[in-house]
């Protein structure tokens, strides 16, 4: 029995069922010729896209940022004059763990925006932690894979987490506040944001400034134990996409006030501290932080495949009046970003509406490639050409750039007066971290040692000594007593495969 309301094929023609296959007799043989069925289940085999790598379990929301102060002395990019309103999306998410994964687990965790400028997309693409784990892209693969799973088990392991952290020390500074209670957020409305790296703005006149965002939630921070924390990710596994969901669809929209750092271009020269060094923070002492305006999330997508899944953000996304700096992170992933996304998507993944940019007018010589909707027509393919259609020839500095000298070396960056490895976790555990802080703080640290056994434990010690003396030693103690509770799941968890060092 045929329904004017019924479905339709790909191409359109009304579909004949969607619940009975054709065959030959109620009893026989299906016929290769219903094209519906076929249709349906060639569809279904290819209806996931690969997860992605890092950042695999998230959702997100769409907004409207408006920038409420006056910051035209640092920037001319459009979308943060005063009283501009941009559209945007948010997604928050896990680092390591895979899609179905708990979102309670302990991890670092994902806030990649994407503003939708009259200039083109904005992309910013940063964490809930003002630092990160490495310094040098190289690095990058082998981290996530550290913290994935074992090639012959298929389990994660607590011995390979610490063994790369320990071998790699400039990992100290993440890990201390991984291990701390922001690894932990209670929702992804009660917690930070940051760009992390540097950026560069540029005003009208062309003067240059170094940046770092910091989006401070207006809901207040707040955080789960590790034993709230367990027993959620056995309860909820998407509780915080539920959360932020459900919020929404209440009317009460999350928000966050968007200040920035700002350094005078000159100043990075000689700053007692690499500015560049994405394992640092610049002490607000010297740099405090210039209110800029303030995001709100107050639309839940329509379709999560679409509109979150599909979702395609890079920090190589810049408009004018914003540009990168010599963060060796940030150039690495300005090309790692949209390259996973055309594996994982598609060539053309930005015609995708999500990822359109919401332009009066977009000129690109991106040429063909596997699914092309947008197109220019019978227009020349070719720059520079004399049919009248526009191409750019900019010469000379840009405007975007800075000054690079010397030999073509591989190295980490020069030290300066203030750059190790050790000082800024140390800091953070002696005079951010309050005395209940530090307890849990060894506590979970403890814990996610459990499992660790052989060189790489005592690795393991000596790295937390040299955050701090007396932390690394109260962390010891109570491994060797045997006093720390089970894992943390999560970074660092115990119920796992672990290989003696």
């Amino acid at each position: 029995m045929a329904h004017d309301t019924g479905s339709t094929t790909s191409s359109g023609a009304p579909a004949q069922s969607d619940r009975n296959s054709l065959s030959v007799g109620s009893d026989g043989p299906l016929l290769l010729h219903d094209v519906h069925l076929v249709e349906t289940l060639a569809q279904f085999n290819r209806e996931r896209v690969p997860e992605r790598n890092p950042h695999a379990k998230g959702s997100g929301a769409f907004g409207v940022f408006e920038t409420t102060a006056d910051v035209s002395r640092y920037t001319k990019a459009a979308l943060f004059q005063r009283g501009a309103k941009t559209p945007m999306l948010a997604r928050f998410s896990t680092v390591a763990g895979e899609q179905g994964s708990p979102d309670t687990w302990r991890d670092v965790r994902g806030f990649a925006l994407k503003f939708y400028t009259s200039d083109g997309n904005y992309d910013l693409v940063g964490n809930n932690t003002p630092v990160f784990f490495l310094r040098d892209p190289m690095k990058f693969p082998h981290f996530i894979r550290s913290q994935k799973r074992l090639p012959d088990s298929g389990l994660r392991s607590a011995q390979m987490q610490w063994d790369f952290w320990t071998l790699n020390p400039e990992s100290a500074h993440q890990v201390t506040y991984l291990m701390g209670d922001r690894g932990l957020p209670r929702t992804w409305r009660h917690m930070n944001g940051y760009g992390s790296h540097t950026y560069m703005w540029i005003n009208a006149a062309g003067e240059k400034f170094w940046v770092k965002y910091h989006f401070i939630t207006d809901q207040g921070m707040e955080f789960f134990t590790n034993e709230e924390a367990r027993a959620m990710a056995g309860t909820d596994a998407d509780f915080h996409r539920g959360d932020l969901f459900n919020a929404i669809g209440r009317g009460e929209f999350p928000s966050w006030t968007l200040s920035v750092q700002v350094m005078p271009y000159a100043e990075a020269k000689s700053y007692r501290l690499n500015p560049f060094d994405l394992t640092k923070v610049w002490p607000h002492a010297d740099y405090p932080r210039i209110e800029v305006g303030r995001m709100t999330l107050n639309r839940n997508p329509e379709n999560f495949f679409a509109q979150i899944e599909q979702a395609a953000f890079s920090p190589g996304n810049t408009v004018p009046g914003i540009g990168l700096s010599p963060d060796k992170m940030l150039l690495g992933r300005a090309f790692a970003y949209n390259d996973a996304h055309r594996a994982r998507i598609g060539t053309n993944f930005n015609q995708l509406p999500v990822n359109r940019p919401q332009v009066a007018r977009r000129n690109t010589y991106l040429f063909d490639g596997n699914m092309t909707y947008e197109h220019s027509g019978d227009a020349p393919v070719y720059a520079p050409n004399s049919a009248g259609r526009g191409w750019s020839d900019e010469t000379g500095p840009t405007d975007d750039g800075w000054e690079s000298d010397g030999n073509m070396v591989r190295s980490a960056y020069a030290l300066r007066p203030d750059d190790d490895d050790f000082g800024q976790a140390g800091a953070l555990v002696r005079d951010v971290f309050d005395d209940a802080q530090r307890d849990r703080f060894v506590e979970t640290v403890a814990s996610a040692l459990s499992g660790v056994t052989g060189e790489v434990l005592e690795r393991a010690f000596q790295y937390w000594k040299n955050v701090d003396a007396d932390i690394g030693g109260r962390i010891e103690g109570n491994v060797r007593s045997g006093a720390a509770p089970r894992g943390v799941e999560g970074m660092g968890d115990t119920e796992s495969v672990s290989r003696t060092g």
